[in-house]
């Protein structure tokens, strides 16, 4: 990467307002007739937002079964957006690997749901 590769850079302010959380993923299944091979997620922020549901294009590096429990950071105060024939309330947030397929951006130890990033 270089440094043209990089975003303007943004104020302390800006980037407040983008709310991450953490969340637990409670179901996981297959979203096969979307253009792009996803799974659907409803994952648990705690209240007061609840669960949310995503869309995301991972499946190249998980099973849908062994995403139930774990815990994954998202954006929850984007507008749910239309993928298909399912409304995606959060972005779930991950990182390329060297052949650009997702790795959800994981949390290592366990938080409590609906904490914020800061």
């Amino acid at each position: 990467m270089s440094a043209s590769d990089l975003k303007p850079e943004i104020s302390f302010a800006d980037f407040d307002k983008v709310d991450i959380r953490a969340g637990t993923i409670v179901e996981a299944e297959p979203y096969p007739e979307a253009r792009k091979p996803s799974i659907k997620l409803r994952i648990d922020f705690g209240l007061p937002l609840g669960i949310k549901k995503s869309s995301a294009q991972i499946t190249k590096h998980y099973e849908p079964a062994e995403l139930v429990g774990k815990q994954v950071m998202a954006v929850v105060n984007f507008p749910p957006r239309q993928i298909g024939k399912f409304m995606s309330e959060v972005l779930t947030l991950g990182f390329p690997d060297e052949e650009g397929e997702v790795v959800l951006g994981a949390i290592d130890k366990r938080v409590p749901d609906g904490g914020r990033l800061f």
